[in-house]
């Protein structure tokens, strides 16, 4: 059970959220950040910018690959992922080895 819980300002996640302590007798704390659906959008964006120019894919499973893909070259480009290669380059070259 969290502790805490961060969303957006919109007044449905703070109902919807009372409603729940009452009536589990809980205690969960909203913390309620005016811009979070825009930082989770920026995050997004690169992801938007790859597969725009694509037209779209012709199947579910070729779409969840790529974009998978795409998450995951921004995620050594961020340095989230750490793995053996020093750079980008060499950390892609180990995940594909």
């Amino acid at each position: 059970m969290p502790e805490k819980i961060n969303a957006d300002k919109s007044g449905s996640n703070a109902a919807g959220l009372k409603t729940f302590n009452h009536e589990h007798s809980t205690d969960i704390e909203l913390r309620q950040v005016k811009y979070l659906n825009n930082l989770i959008e920026q995050d997004h964006r690169r992801v938007r910018q790859r597969t725009r120019p694509m037209l779209g894919f012709k199947t579910f499973m070729s779409a969840a690959k790529t974009i998978a893909g795409i998450e995951m070259m921004v995620m050594i480009k961020k340095g989230q992922l750490d793995i053996q290669g020093s750079t980008p380059k060499g950390q892609l070259y180990a995940l594909a080895g």
